[in-house]
């Protein structure tokens, strides 16, 4: 299951930053994971200040 990034997002860029395939971009009005591109091994959840990205 890939992960998501919710409405909580403050677009820290924390997630992106640590993330080993470079699924993570900065969106419009928040960062967006690439599902495709997401091995699901929650390094983004990790470092998330807000606990903007959880599992689909």
């Amino acid at each position: 299951m890939a992960y998501k990034i919710i409405d909580t997002c403050i677009s820290c860029g924390a997630c992106a930053s640590e993330c080993p395939t470079n699924a993570i971009t900065q969106g419009d009005t928040q960062f967006d994971i690439d599902a495709a591109a997401c091995i699901d091994c929650g390094s983004c959840a990790n470092v998330c200040p807000v606990g903007s990205p959880v599992q689909e």
